[in-house]
């Protein structure tokens, strides 16, 4: 089975230890298990066979990959190469720009690590509609069983476009269905990928920027090189970047030890005063409430003479306190 999508220009799509590349044939059955797992949230109506995946896999499936205006573009959801989960976009409307999102990660993962998975797949996905296909809008389409799911896409960028009530007939009752919309946004928080390496290290070396860091030592590229690669690799590193109208223009990264994630952002000097920092610091904490419950405090550290970056904390409901001279410190808690 050809496993490469004409529509696409890319084909795989990567977030640190994640990623989404056209559905492999490897995984079907994972897939046909989960399906049968999970059939109470899904537009299923009865459990899959081996036969009935294969020939979906090799009549349905396998025709997608050379069309040019699939009616779907599915896609297998990896973490370190290891697939644990899928989903794409779904009915899509190639006239209007727009499709529906379908996810589906492996069942024993659900309880402790739902949010963190819906959210990095829906980084990926809104790569794929955004970047590569240039839709206007993605959207979900849920049962109304599981509330945990709205909070995700809230934070998520997405707004609750509609209710339909009684719309569905499932175990004997009729159920909501639940609409969250996303569209196209000239600003973006997306994780860091070995693509931002060079920009970082950019950033690392202007002086403008520099002028309010804590550490005043010269960057050297090869130590950059190290110490960013470790960074996005990390389980300990939540490390994002903001794009605006298609520009990178700063970081923000969150180290977590015990339940407390210690912030440290930058913005590219040619955007300092413009109000981006407040905007970036807000995202990323709602990013943070989404992907890592065990997060239960924010902290960051402010030189005495960076007003800018004081005011964005106390502005957010950051508590202040000086711990050292020519240092103040910043807690919240958002749990």
């Amino acid at each position: 089975m050809n496993n490469e999508y004409k529509v696409l220009k890319e084909q795989k799509f990567t977030s640190g230890a994640y990623s989404i590349m056209p559905i492999r044939m490897e995984d079907r059955y994972k897939i046909m298990k989960w399906r049968n797992e999970q059939v109470y949230h899904l537009r299923q109506l009865i459990k899959l066979t081996e036969e009935a995946q294969d020939h979906y896999f090799e009549n349905v499936v396998s025709d997608l990959f050379d069309k040019k205006q699939p009616n779907q573009i599915l896609f297998s959801f990896l973490q370190n190469g290891n697939c644990i989960g899928y989903g794409g976009l779904v009915h899509i409307n190639w006239v209007d720009m727009n499709a529906e999102i379908s996810f589906l990660m492996e069942t024993r993962l659900q309880k402790e690590k739902f949010s963190l998975h819906w959210d990095t797949f829906l980084e990926l996905i809104k790569k794929v509609a955004y970047d590569e296909l240039r839709f206007h809008k993605i959207y979900t389409y849920a049962f109304d069983l599981r509330q945990q799911l709205y909070e995700v896409l809230e934070n998520a960028g997405f707004i609750h476009d509609a209710t339909l009530l009684d719309h569905c007939f499932y175990e004997s009752s009729f159920k909501n269905v639940v609409i969250h919309s996303n569209f196209k946004k000239d600003m973006q928080l997306r994780r860091a990928s070995l693509s931002d390496e060079e920009i970082t290290f950019k950033w690392a070396s202007d002086e403008a920027i520099r002028k309010y860091s804590f550490k005043k030592n010269k960057i050297i590229s090869s130590e950059h090189s190290q110490w960013f690669r470790s960074k996005i690799s990390s389980e300990r590193c939540l490390y994002f970047i903001l794009w605006f109208e298609g520009n990178r223009i700063g970081s923000i990264r969150i180290d977590i030890e015990n339940n407390e994630g210690l912030i440290s952002y930058l913005l590219d000097s040619d955007v300092h005063g413009k109000g981006f920092g407040t905007i970036l610091l807000n995202l990323a904490e709602r990013r943070v409430k989404n992907i890592n419950s065990e997060i239960k405090w924010l902290k960051g550290y402010v030189l005495d003479d960076n007003v800018a970056s004081q005011k964005i904390f106390k502005k957010l409901g950051y508590s202040e306190m000086k711990t050292e001279p020519k240092k103040l410190e910043y807690t919240k808690k958002i749990v």
